[in-house]
């Protein structure tokens, strides 16, 4: 493997961020009661109303960030650059215009620089979570930033 590179690994126990648009809230929390007994297995957090409604109406163990609006997508988004979220399921709404899709674009953005699998509809989150991987550890390589960042500063 080159220096340029790192590999990361995501654990057998998955850390998967829960979000959803408003229009969406109700289709993620039927999937999450579809799918219980495979996300009781992993650590959930997600946005505040889209947490704190998954676990009112499905049991399952949600720890809520601000609301997506207030900053909750970039909670999650600091989460992935600290290796503390492995696994996006975000059912967003193309339909409606979003007042903070910067932040969503934002989170998207940071996802696919940290290589983060993301789910935006129903039938990706059903590929991805009934996927082998998810029951396994899976290595994947990002940028070494660290080098970069040294390479940057010392061209500048």
């Amino acid at each position: 493997m080159s220096e340029d590179f790192i590999t990361m690994t995501i654990g057998k126990q998955k850390n998967i961020a829960l979000i959803a648009h408003d229009n969406k809230k109700a289709d993620l929390i039927d999937w999450c009661e579809q799918n219980k007994e495979i996300l009781k297995q992993h650590f959930l957090c997600g946005t505040g109303t889209t947490a704190r409604m998954i676990t009112d109406q499905t049991g399952l163990p949600v720890r809520g960030y601000n609301s997506g609006p207030l900053g909750g997508d970039q909670q999650i988004g600091a989460k992935i650059v600290e290796g503390r979220v492995d696994f996006v399921i975000f059912f967003s709404d193309p339909l409606t215009a979003q007042p903070h899709d910067p932040d969503v674009k934002a989170l998207l953005r940071i996802a696919q620089v940290y290589d983060i699998p993301i789910a935006n509809n129903r039938a990706s989150a059903d590929f991805m979570i009934h996927s082998t991987y998810m029951n396994s550890e899976y290595e994947h390589e990002i940028i070494n930033f660290k080098k970069n960042i040294k390479e940057r500063s010392e061209t500048l």
